[in-house]
C-alpha cells in the first residue's frame, strides 16, 4: 500500500492530498529515508513524520484494506513517539494561554491604556 494511503487509512492525515503535501515538503521518512506519496509501505515499516510540531515514530503492523474507524487503529500500527512529545506540546499551549485567552478577539483601548499604565510603573520603579 502506498504511505499516503495508509497514513489516510490509519487516520493520521485527514486526507490523501495533505500526506502528498507533506511528502513533497520531505517531512515523511520510512525507515530513515525520505518517502514519496507512492513508496510502499510493508509490515515492520517505521514511519517517522512531523505534525503540529509532534514528530511521530509509527510502526506498522498490518495493512488495512481501506479506511478504519478510530478503535480499529492500534490494530494496523504501533505508536512509538515519546511522552515528552506531548508534554512539550502541552506546555507550548499553556505558554500561549498565558499571554492572552483563545477566542477574546483583538484588545480593546481599556486593555492598551492598562498595559501602557503597567510599562509606566515599571520604568517609574526603576528611577527610584
Amino acid at each position: 500500500m502506498r504511505i499516503d494511503k495508509f497514513l489516510w487509512c490509519v487516520r493520521y492525515y485527514k486526507t490523501r492530498n495533505m500526506v502528498t503535501e507533506a511528502c513533497k515538503k520531505n517531512h515523511i521518512t520510512v525507515n530513515g529515508q525520505v518517502a514519496k506519496a507512492s513508496r510502499e509501505v510493508f509490515p515492520s515499516d517505521k514511519i517517522t513524520f512531523r505534525r503540529d510540531q509532534i514528530t511521530y515514530i509509527i510502526s506498522v503492523l498490518d495493512i488495512p484494506a481501506n479506511r478504519v474507524g478510530a478503535k480499529l487503529v492500534d490494530i494496523y500500527r504501533k505508536d512509538e513517539t515519546p511522552a515528552e512529545s506531548f508534554a512539550h506540546l502541552e506546555l507550548l499551549k499553556l505558554s500561549k494561554e498565558h499571554y492572552r485567552k483563545t477566542g477574546t478577539g483583538r484588545p480593546t483601548k481599556k486593555d492598551r491604556r492598562d498595559l501602557e499604565d503597567f510599562g509606566t510603573d515599571i520604568e517609574e520603579d526603576e528611577t527610584e
